[in-house]
């Protein structure tokens, strides 16, 4: 059990720096490209901070060994060599296609492409592939240092061999995979996004507050954190992107409630802007 040596990520936001933690931790030798400079500067500094941040806690973390094995850049062409390589980008279809486009026309026969896609069909970004067979789904959670899951998300197409590689990376990870065939939402945004939208409309509808509904579902069912809270962690542009694409798709019950377009439009995206359900200025 062990990581890809070389691992490439495409996009350094929050979830890709995170991606990018977890294999360095793993011992991989990690690149992170982004759009411009200013934007591989900033991804760079995540994964820094995030490093930093795991060497408070474990001691015989050598920070300038990692710091070694990590590069920020914005040339593609640097995936050339990698054994894996992971495009993070938005979730916007036209946007990821276009990334994985650019990523596939670099890549060595024997690379592994993979998204971080939470709703969109593995078939369909694998269409346009050259070789769909090595390309699937690796669904990160945010915080990806903290969470203990990845979802894999198998193709019609995908190999055998590249899903047992994936399992075995993300064991070395010390994440727990589960494989999920392709499919709208796959297995953990359906539900999650199915939960998180009727939260939304019983908050909308004045039900109860949003703390009082977040704590049916931790005191009442023991969900760690509540519906309402995880939207504003993962981000309310997000989420509203991901109901979009599953309304397309499954219909009617993932249609966003007013009230989340309503908090988007306004820029109340979540913690990430300060305020969404709840005000993160206070917990910051």
């Amino acid at each position: 059990m062990s990581a890809p040596k070389t691992v490439g990520v495409l996009g350094g936001g929050r979830m890709g720096a995170g991606i990018a933690h977890a294999f360095l931790l793993a011992g991989s030798q990690v690149t992170v490209i982004e759009r411009d400079t200013a934007s591989a500067d900033a991804a760079a500094e995540r994964v820094g901070d995030g490093i930093r941040r795991s060497a408070e806690r474990d001691a015989a973390l050598d920070i300038a060994e990692v710091a070694a094995r990590f590069s920020a850049g914005t040339d593609v062409a640097t995936f050339g060599g990698a054994d894996l390589v992971i495009e993070a980008v938005p979730e916007d279809r036209g946007l990821k296609e276009n990334a994985l486009t650019r990523v596939d026309a670099v890549l060595g026969d024997s690379a592994v492409l993979a998204s971080n896609t939470s709703s969109i069909s593995i078939d369909d970004l694998a269409a346009g592939r050259r070789d769909p067979s090595r390309f699937l789904g690796l669904h990160f959670f945010n915080p990806v240092p903290a969470s203990a899951l990845v979802e894999i998300v198998r193709g019609s197409a995908t190999e055998a061999a590249v899903v047992d590689a994936a399992r075995s990376w993300v064991d070395a990870l010390g994440k727990t995979p589960i494989l999920v065939q392709d499919s709208p939402g796959f297995a953990s945004s359906r539900l999650g996004v199915l939960l998180g939208l009727e939260a939304i409309r019983m908050l909308e509808e004045g039900v109860a507050s949003a703390s009082d509904i977040d704590a049916a579902m931790t005191l009442g069912y023991r969900h760690p954190v509540g519906p309402l809270r995880t939207t504003d962690l993962v981000g309310l542009d997000v989420r509203l992107g991901i109901a979009e694409e599953l309304a397309r798709e499954l219909g009617e019950r993932f249609q966003p409630p007013a009230l989340l377009r309503r908090m988007v439009a306004d820029g109340h995206l979540g913690r990430k802007s300060g305020r969404g359900f709840y005000d993160w200025n206070e917990e910051n």
